[in-house]
């Protein structure tokens, strides 16, 4: 168990700007951040930060809450893993009990698994620096690819030994499960044998976006024909390549900052270029470009620099992977190295700063650099060149903003000595088949009508005391402790029997006002969720002077915290769509809290008088045959009583 000492500290020290800025792109709105949802494939952000108030909240999946939710959806930690990543981001000592051999097997099958990768890559480190196979072999080799000590320990860099099964006697001795030992890949089960699969290999580690340890790369030293020259993990409950860039871990703080991403297609790319100083460079480690990889690198930048070998062979197929880019409405470059270098010979050469000189002015957007590439292969062959042109207007069809679009095609123009008129109808013709797919019109006609018909369904009906219940929560959180001066109408009557308020003026805070109204009314929330956390608020404003949202958040329940950070966080969404840039303002809510107080308690009377109304005449007419006069009187008073909330409310509004 981690002590409370520790997790207060870390809910002290850590700042969920900072965290969520490493996972995602964030740019300044107002007093808040706002990016692009991490949890949904969307191109205008919904997710928005608030450094004031130490929450997020995603308007487009609805999740919320604070650092800690944060880490628990977006990575899947647990809440101790989630505290001891933000202890280690933050450099805090961790206070725990070490766990037992029964609370080790309690751990679910995806953590067990995520145990086990860390296990073998700390294994395959000791191996490499403490064993005498391990410094002749693998350390011989990583140093031969230039690598330094520094460069070896940040990439957590490995070597599993050339037996058939050292590493896992030694897993199973450290009391982790063959199970789990299989299904990572580390292990091959066959029978009653087993057997390393990465025998003989360096390792190179592959982590999440929080520096989790997924799966693993391995190279062959030997001459061996028969095996694989890399072996990765095969695909597992926490490792999916296809989901995965290697070096993303140490990358995304550089990726933000630069915003800009170099792709590359090797482990020692990454770590070559990261040893020169280049630090926001990813690899697809040897597998094809997958639009998940690119959405990973979305949230952290809109530009993406590709980086070929000089002598790739397969350069042309690779420009595919430029279409998946392009499609997710990302900009962008190519740049090629000169003829038998790769990225990582290439950064081996030169100092940093001759490095980024070279890749500045040799890197080309998109469409010059495959208009270049297709012209070669076309030559004056005209049949050819239609073809080139047509594949460079398919490619641009997958742009989704209109206005880049018309500049590549005024681009592909210019560069291919064709009229603009031609390529805008290409490309009409490309985007009016790719609308259709593979449906009939049929299909399409009949979604159109679905779609005219499903607007014309009615409206769910507004729940109006839901919503009163809420808003009352809603003014706690946001203005609880703030003291106003309210006005109160004393309910009197006249001489002559009317009913008539009286207004008294007084100064109070937000929750007293509240507390003390609801209870002068007896009222109680329908709503058990509302009820639990209004109750909690309560006690908390009554009893703590130093009571804050933010501690309160920290204590709560997940299953509240989204409802609670949708909440406060409603009035900052207007700021993700640049209001103010258009001239139009959002009237702060704080300029008349205590108007909203009044009006929300009124409203919520008023309602409770209209559902007794409505009780009573129901009674009335159930009961027949009997003196409902009693009833009536009753119906009477409380319409008297309506028309009173109801013009103190249209004097409120």
């Amino acid at each position: 168990m981690i002590s409370k000492t520790t997790i207060d500290n870390v809910f002290e020290t850590s700042r969920v700007e900072e965290v969520i800025g490493d996972f995602v792109q964030l740019k300044k709105s107002g007093s808040n951040l706002k990016g692009l949802s991490p949890f949904s494939d969307e191109r205008t952000p919904s997710f928005m930060v608030s450094p004031v108030k130490q929450i997020w909240k995603d308007f487009s999946s609805g999740k919320g809450g604070n650092v800690i939710a944060f880490l628990m959806e977006h990575e899947h930690f647990t809440y101790p893993e989630a505290i001891k990543y933000l202890a280690k981001k933050y450099g805090i000592e961790i206070e725990e009990t070490e766990q037992t051999d029964e609370q080790k097997q309690q751990a679910d099958e995806k953590e067990s698994m995520y145990l086990v990768s860390e296990y073998a890559s700390k294994y395959f480190q000791k191996i490499l620096h403490k064993t005498d196979p391990g410094n002749a072999i693998g350390l011989s080799y990583f140093k031969e690819r230039g690598f330094t000590a520094e460069t070896i320990k940040k990439f957590d860099l490995g070597y599993c030994l050339d037996e058939w099964d050292m590493f896992t006697k030694e897993a199973l001795g450290s009391g982790y499960k063959l199970d789990y030992l299989e299904k990572t890949g580390l292990t091959i089960v066959k029978g009653e044998k087993q057997f390393d699969r990465f025998k003989g290999r360096v390792m190179f580690p592959i982590h999440s976006m929080s520096g989790r340890v997924l799966g693993f790369g391995g190279r062959i030293l030997t001459n061996d024909k028969k095996a694989a020259k890399y072996l990765n993990s095969p695909e597992s409950e926490i490792y999916h390549k296809s989901k995965v860039l290697y070096g993303i871990y140490h990358a995304k703080q550089a990726i933000a900052k630069e915003d800009n991403c170099y792709l590359v297609e090797g482990y020692t790319d990454v770590i070559q270029f990261n040893q020169t100083g280049i630090e926001n460079v990813v690899s697809s480690s040897g597998t094809a470009l997958t639009s998940e990889q690119i959405r990973l690198i979305n949230r952290l930048t809109k530009n993406i620099t590709v980086l070929f070998d000089g002598d790739a062979a397969g350069t042309r197929a690779s420009l595919r992977g430029i279409d998946l880019i392009l499609e997710q409405g990302m900009n962008v470059r190519v740049c090629t190295f000169p003829e038998g270098e790769d990225p990582d010979s290439f950064a081996k050469k030169y100092s940093e700063e001759e490095l980024r000189k070279f890749l500045q002015e040799n890197a080309y957007d998109f469409i010059s650099y495959k208009a270049s590439l297709l012209v070669k292969e076309a030559k004056n062959d005209p049949v050819k060149k239609a073809d080139v042109i047509r594949d460079m207007v398919s490619s641009i069809s997958k742009i989704p903003d209109n206005i880049q679009q018309e500049i590549y095609v005024q681009e592909c123009s210019r560069i291919m000595d064709i009229s603009e008129d031609v390529l805008f109808t290409t490309l009409a013709q490309l985007n009016s088949r790719d609308s259709k797919g593979n449906s009939s019109g049929k299909k399409s006609t009949e979604k159109s009508l679905k779609l005219v018909k499903d607007d014309q369904k009615v409206k769910p009906k507004i729940n109006q005391l839901y919503e009163l219940e809420r808003n009352i929560i809603s003014l706690l959180l946001l203005y609880g402790s703030r003291e106003e001066e309210f006005e109160d109408l004393v309910l009197k009557q006249s001489e002559s029997g009317e009913l008539l308020l009286e207004p008294e003026k007084h100064m109070a805070k937000v929750f007293e006002k509240i507390f003390l109204d609801l209870q002068e009314d007896e009222i109680a929330f329908t709503n058990p969720q509302f009820q639990e956390i209004y109750s909690i608020l309560i006690q908390k404003f009554n009893s703590d002077p130093d009571f804050t949202i933010e501690s309160f958040i920290n204590e709560m329940e997940s299953q509240q915290v989204s409802e609670v950070t949708t909440i406060l966080m409603e009035e900052e969404q207007y700021q993700l769509h640049d209001w103010e840039r258009n001239d139009i303002f959002v009237k702060d809510k704080k300029e008349g809290v205590a108007r909203l107080v009044s009006e929300t308690i009124l409203n919520l009377r008023r309602h409770l008088v209209s559902q007794k109304i409505e009780e009573l005449k129901q009674e009335v007419k159930e009961v027949t045959g009997q003196d409902n006069s009693a009833t009536l009187q009753d119906v009477m008073d409380y319409l008297s009583l309506n028309k009173v909330l109801s013009n103190k409310l249209n004097r409120v509004m």
